[in-house]
């Protein structure tokens, strides 16, 4: 049967069937899989070096009594929530121990120390202050020397950490006391002063005994200390925000 003429072939473009179109997007020969490109973003930035990658797990300050590490804790807790602090309590007998033993990563100490293998950063000092009863003739004055102290029963615990010399003060008749809560606890019954730093003082607050600076005193030294050999990641970056660095300086 007569099909009405001859077949028409449709007309050719005159390209490769392999080349696009003009204005078409070229397929990328080198185009990767998910797993590799996600295998590239894991690699390290070429400025980002192994050694400025914090180590998981906690930080272990170890603190003085009197010691108030407050603030930098906080920034702490801002800056690396994946690492927590922990805050160890040490009394100055036992902060050289501490460190030599690895039982804290740093600490917050009081001076002086051997400074043997470690590495000390001054903080501040503090202000001596004498502790009295709430009664004694030494509050009406605003401030006191040390010759105001003289003929005063001055009380020495045994874990003293100013090692005042008042000239001409009278020694106790008692054994000596063990602790400063101890020594403040006998001031406040009117027997004898205590001399220590202003943040013992506080820290013993009570309401039967008052305290006054000594404004020739001895100062307190507090200082932070680790053991130079182990100035690890976590302990830069506690160093950092002690001397108030931001999050983006170097170290």
């Amino acid at each position: 049967m007569a099909t009405g003429g001859p077949r028409r072939r449709p007309a050719r473009s005159g390209r490769r069937p392999d080349v696009p179109a003009k204005g078409a997007k070229a397929p990328r020969r080198d185009d990767r899989s998910g797993a590799a490109r996600s295998d590239r973003a894991a690699r390290p930035r070429a400025d980002e070096r192994p050694d400025d990658r914090t180590p998981p797990g906690p930080f272990r300050l170890g603190a003085v009594p009197g010691a108030t590490p407050g603030k930098w804790i906080d920034i702490w807790k801002q800056r690396m929530p994946h690492n927590p602090l922990e805050l160890i309590p040490l009394e100055v007998v036992d902060q050289r121990a501490a460190l030599r033993e690895g039982l804290v990563d740093a600490a917050i100490v009081r001076l002086p120390i051997e400074r043997d293998d470690l590495s000390v950063i001054p903080l501040y000092d503090e202000t001596p202050v004498a502790v009295c009863s709430v009664e004694s003739a030494l509050t009406a004055a605003d401030e006191l020397t040390l010759a105001d102290l003289a003929g005063e029963l001055v009380i020495v615990p045994r874990d003293d950490v100013l090692g005042a010399v008042v000239p001409d003060a009278v020694a106790p008749a008692f054994a000596r006391l063990a602790t400063t809560a101890d020594a403040i606890a006998t001031a406040a019954t009117g027997t004898g002063v205590v001399l220590m730093p202003m943040s013992l003082a506080r820290l013993h607050h009570r309401k039967d005994v008052d305290f006054r600076p000594v404004v020739d005193g001895p100062l307190s030294s507090v200082a932070l200390a680790w053991p130079t050999d182990a100035t690890t990641p976590l302990v830069e970056t506690f160093i950092g925000i002690v001397r108030g660095r931001t999050a983006n300086s170097s170290r």
